[in-house]
C-alpha cells in the first residue's frame, strides 16, 4: 500500500494490514457492498459461431430486458439470437449501438436464476483465464447483487482487517453502487468532459447517511474505499451532508471538482486514460498522482484489479508509522 499525503507530497510505503494505523478513532470507513453477477454468457449464434453477451444492467426494473455488451457485434444484428448449451435461456438482440445492445432474456421464468447457473465472472479483459475460485472476485462483504465488475479496492479486505478497523475505534458503513460499463471503457476523446459516463444504480440507506453526517459533525473523516464509493458519496452530497436515497448516477469527477464529503480514499492503481485515474487526480492533484504512480512503478507495485493499493489522505500520517520495503507489501 502506497500512502500519499497531498498536503506535503510525502509518499510512504506500507501494507494494507497497517491501514488501521492510518485511521483515527472517530473516522468512518465507507465500502461498496455490491456483489458481482456472473453475467458473462458464452453461447452460439444461429449459424453456429461463438458469441458473448455481458449483461450490464436491467432496464426499467425488468429482469428480462438488459443493456449488454455483445461480441461479435457485427454478427449480432437486431432480431438475432444467442443460445447456450444445456440451457433453455435464449438472448435476443432488440437494438444495437456499436458493441452495446438492448437484449431480451427469453425461455425462462426468472432469468437471473439461469444466469447464475451458466454465467461466468466478467473479469477485466487483461485477465485471460477463468478464475478457478469465482469468489475471489467478490469482496468479503458483498451483499447486493448487480455489478458487472467488482469494486476492486474492497478486495483487499479480510474479516480480520475489518475487525482491526473496528478495534481502532473506526466506524464502518456501506453504500451500494452496481459497477457498470465504464469499468471497461477508456477515455478516447481529447476533452475528458466529452467522455460519456454511463449511469450506474446506487443506494445510500438511512443508517449510512446518519453515520456519515454524525462523523462529519464530530470532526471525524469519511474514508471512501474505492472510486465507486467516492462517486456515490459525491452524488448524494447535499452541501456538507448526505441524504439517504437511491437512483442513478452519471457523475463525472475531473480535476477541478470540489469534494464535499470524502476526506480520504483507498483505491487501486488505474489504467492510463481512464475516468478512474482522472477521479483520483481530481482528489489529490494530477502532478502529485502521476509522481506517486512513477514511484509505484519504480517500486514494482502491482496495478489493476488484483494489484496493490493507494491510500490518499488530506492529513499528514503519524510520524510514528513504520516505513516498509517492497518485500513486505501484500
Amino acid at each position: 500500500m502506497l500512502v500519499l499525503d497531498p498536503a506535503t507530497d510525502a509518499v510512504t510505503h506500507s501494507t494494507i494490514r497497517e491501514l488501521p494505523r492510518y485511521l483515527d478513532s472517530g473516522d468512518l470507513l465507507v465500502l461498496n457492498d455490491s456483489r458481482v453477477l456472473p453475467a458473462r454468457l458464452l453461447g452460439r449464434r444461429r449459424d453456429g459461431g461463438e458469441a458473448e453477451v455481458l449483461l450490464l444492467r436491467p432496464l426499467e426494473g425488468d429482469r428480462h430486458r438488459w443493456e449488454a455488451l455483445i461480441r461479435p457485434a457485427r454478427r449480432l444484428d437486431p432480431g438475432s439470437q444467442v443460445r447456450f448449451d444445456g440451457s433453455p435461456l435464449a438472448v435476443s438482440i432488440d437494438e444495437r449501438r456499436g458493441e452495446t445492445a438492448t437484449v431480451r432474456l427469453n425461455g425462462v421464468g426468472d432469468p437471473l436464476v439461469e444466469v447464475r447457473r451458466i454465467g461466468v465472472m466478467p473479469t477485466p479483459p487483461y485477465i485471460k483465464e477463468r478464475l478457478r475460485e469465482p469468489e475471489r472476485y467478490q469482496t468479503v462483504f458483498a451483499q447486493q447483487e448487480g455489478s458487472a465488475a467488482a469494486p476492486t479496492a474492497g478486495l483487499h479486505f479480510t474479516p480480520e482487517l475489518l475487525a482491526a478497523v473496528l478495534n481502532r475505534g473506526v466506524g464502518i458503513a456501506f453504500i451500494t453502487l452496481h459497477v457498470g460499463i465504464d469499468t471497461f471503457r477508456p477515455v478516447r476523446v481529447d476533452d475528458p468532459t466529452q467522455h460519456a459516463i454511463h449511469r450506474e444504480w446506487f443506494r445510500v440507506d438511512d443508517g449510512t447517511a446518519t453515520a456519515i453526517n454524525a462523523t462529519r459533525q464530530q470532526g471525524g473523516r469519511v474514508v471512501a474505499v474505492g472510486t465507486t464509493t467516492v462517486r456515490v458519496l459525491e452524488t448524494a452530497a447535499a452541501g456538507d451532508r448526505i441524504e439517504p436515497g437511491e437512483g442513478w448516477t452519471g457523475l463525472r469527477i475531473l480535476p477541478g471538482h470540489r469534494f464535499r464529503l470524502v476526506d480520504a480514499m483507498l483505491t487501486n492503481f488505474h489504467l492510463p486514460k481512464s475516468s478512474l485515474l482522472m477521479l483520483v487526480s481530481a482528489f489529490a492533484g494530477r502532478e502529485r498522482v502521476l509522481a506517486a504512480y512513477a514511484e509505484a512503478i519504480r517500486e514494482r507495485y502491482r496495478f489493476y484489479s488484483f494489484g496493490d493499493c493507494m491510500f490518499i489522505s488530506r492529513r499528514t500520517p503519524s510520524p510514528t508509522l513504520p516505513t516498509r520495503g517492497r518485500e513486505d507489501r501484500v
